[in-house]
């Protein structure tokens, strides 16, 4: 099967969207701009349409945007969707994790009314951005596919409210067949544009990006279970254009990079030795941190990171024609690098900013 949309024996069913209105949710965070751009650049796209709390300083070709909290201005967000051909929605917000109702307000109740705008306006395809966080704790020496639960690790509001939305797409599916529902489940994702809002978000806004040295990181900490999956954020934005392309596509889509990342892959990478660490003296640091609001990552993310299961992206690179460019070896060393450089870009969410 060819991976490249505009060659080779052609066995998927591509749609055509030339001069088709895209609206992205949440369009200026790490997977927003990555989206955007590639929207923006593709020449079957006639318009893109960005959605977010603040508009930012950027102007990529044939995007315009609009000034939407979908939290509570949902009545504005239902008439942008009019006249749309698809919307991507992305829109997520990870902070307070001390108040969990917020976040549930925000990312749940605020999903469920995007929902209810597309099938209000008629938006022929709904692409919805899940996560491995919404899968039920499972294996880390081998992967599952999409067929695998997901519930959710209940602990953490982030597994929760992504994995309530599964369920909630179910009936919205069961609810309006005539409408294309995607679901993306992707591994962590990382850019070198994202690092500074990611240090703000998972380690404070006073972390020193300069620490992610290697030669400060005298040694890593290896905690059991602690074995997950990256990819790169543009790499995500390719299956999200794929998806919109794929006029059969539907249903859950695993996306992550290999190889899987651990203790052992990141002590080769910085050269640090890895040092084994209990789970409960890891958790135990966390929670006290995150206790004293000096981290905003919670102990309930860090329980759900070590039994999230690896994934295997058999279907989307079968029915997607998905390939990720980037190792994610490659992900990580760019990330780091954005860490020590305070990168950023010219979003408000993704704002730089170099600490230390």
């Amino acid at each position: 099967m060819a991976s490249d949309l505009a060659g080779g024996r052609e066995e998927r069913k591509v749609s055509s969207t030339a001069g088709s209105r895209i609206v992205v949710t949440g369009a200026t965070g790490n997977v927003g701009t990555s989206v955007v751009r590639l929207l923006s650049e593709d020449p079957e796209v006639g318009s893109v349409l960005g959605l977010a709390r603040r508009i930012p300083d950027w102007s990529p070709p044939k995007t315009e945007w609009a000034a939407v909290d979908l939290a509570s201005d949902l009545a504005d967000a239902a008439g942008h969707f009019a006249g749309a051909d698809a919307v991507i929605h992305l829109a997520w917000a990870f902070q307070p994790t001390h108040d969990p109702a917020t976040t549930w307000r925000t990312n749940v109740l605020g999903s469920l009314r995007v929902f209810e705008a597309v099938a209000a306006a008629g938006v022929p395809t709904l692409v919805h951005a899940s996560s491995v966080g919404a899968y039920s704790p499972g294996p880390k020496e081998r992967a599952v596919d999409e067929s695998w639960p997901t519930h959710g690790w209940p602990d953490a509001a982030y597994c929760r409210e992504k994995a309530y939305l599964e369920r909630a797409l179910d009936t919205f599916e069961r609810d309006h067949p005539g409408i294309r529902v995607v679901r993306m489940r992707p591994a962590f994702l990382f850019k070198r544009q994202s690092a500074s809002e990611q240090r703000r978000i998972f380690g404070g806004k006073y972390l020193p990006g300069p620490l992610a040295r290697p030669e400060l990181l005298p040694f890593l900490p290896d905690v059991p279970g602690l074995r997950v999956q990256a990819l790169h954020t543009d790499d995500a934005a390719g299956a999200y254009r794929l998806a919109v392309r794929t006029e059969d596509a539907r249903g859950p889509y695993n996306l992550a990079a290999d190889p899987p990342v651990d203790a052992a892959l990141l002590g080769e990478m910085t050269g640090a030795r890895p040092v084994r660490l209990p789970r409960t003296a890891a958790r135990s640091a966390i929670a006290a941190a995150w206790g004293l609001h000096l981290l905003p990552a919670s102990p309930h993310l860090f329980d759900a990171v070590l039994r999230l299961p690896l994934m295997d992206c058999t279907r989307a690179r079968a029915e997607l024609g998905w390939r990720p460019v980037h190792t994610a070896t490659e992900v990580l060393e760019e990330f780091l690098l954005g860490l020590r450089q305070g990168a950023g870009a010219a979003t408000e969410p993704l704002r730089g900013r170099k600490v230390g």
